[in-house]
């Protein structure tokens, strides 16, 4: 995981080297929607946050590569029981590559690696430490609409899909993460 990190940021520095005059750097945050799939006997979706900073790197003519540094915060909710939460914080790196439809719509797509920071289970009050029994990454695919006005304010509306975040090697049960993000950003 940290040899494709290193290759991926590695690859982007040298494309923003080549096309350094055209870079635009850019900070965004929103709201993020999320569920593991499958997990709670009756699971609703939690609403938290997403915040970071990202790289429009242009490429050909439509086409742009715009990879991001977000903290995303995840997990879950019981909808039968509302006190109980599954909270699931990562340091992500999505490699969105950007193509404008038209002027200021793009279409993106692209893999998205997270480092988890901290996961917690919370019920009645109580808060249990379980990333011991979450997996330290999740690699996942993203898919998602942008808008940019030509004063640098943005607007996205993303889908990611993760990869199964369950550590515990006797259960089988492969629990993944669903997020559905809406953003705002500003590129300067």
């Amino acid at each position: 995981m940290k040899k494709m990190l290193f290759s991926t940021v590695f690859t982007i520095m040298g494309l923003a080297a080549l096309t350094a005059q055209d870079i635009k750097i850019g900070a965004n945050g929103g709201v993020n929607l999320s569920t593991l799939q499958p997990d709670l006997t009756d699971p609703a979706t939690r609403t938290s946050f997403h915040l970071g900073g990202m790289v429009e790197i242009p490429l050909v003519d439509a086409l742009y590569l715009q990879p991001e540094l977000l903290y995303s915060s995840q997990g879950v909710k019981d909808k039968s029981d509302d006190d109980e939460v599954i909270k699931l914080d990562y340091l992500s790196l999505p490699v969105m590559v950007k193509y404008y439809v038209w002027d200021a719509l793009s279409v993106e797509v692209g893999p998205q690696f997270g480092i988890l920071l901290s996961a917690k289970r919370e019920d009645n009050g109580e808060t249990e430490d379980i990333k011991d029994i979450t997996k330290s990454t999740d690699i996942g695919f993203a898919l998602g609409l942008g808008y940019k006005l030509n004063n640098g304010l943005n607007f996205g509306a993303r889908f990611y899909l993760g990869s199964d975040v369950n550590d515990i090697e006797e259960d089988s049960d492969k629990i993944k993460n669903r997020v559905f993000q809406i953003s705002v950003g500003y590129f300067f």
